[in-house]
């Protein structure tokens, strides 16, 4: 069922969490990195991830209601960097 049929009628619903991993990948994300591969290889050195698999996270991320809870001016300016990405695609 739904998370909301879970709860105790009267209660507020908790703020939704982010993970350890989660809240260190937003972190890394506010960093910057003089070029690509320095950054790849903190992705590897930080998470012991492929950056394809890292990628893949922060890009869940941006549709995590609780990433953009816990930081939405990061959450907001990386959407707009994917969807910029996403039009020079088509």
């Amino acid at each position: 069922g739904r998370a909301a049929d879970d709860e105790t009628p009267g209660t507020s619903a908790a703020p939704p969490r982010l993970g350890p991993r989660e809240r260190a990948v937003l972190e890394f994300e506010t960093r910057r990195f003089k070029n690509a591969g320095r950054k790849e290889q903190a992705i590897r050195d930080e998470f012991d991830l492929s950056p394809t698999r890292y990628y893949q996270i922060v890009n869940a991320l941006l549709d995590d209601p609780a990433a953009l809870a816990h930081n939405p001016t990061l959450v907001a300016r990386l959407r707009r960097l994917r969807e910029l990405r996403q039009q020079a695609r088509r």
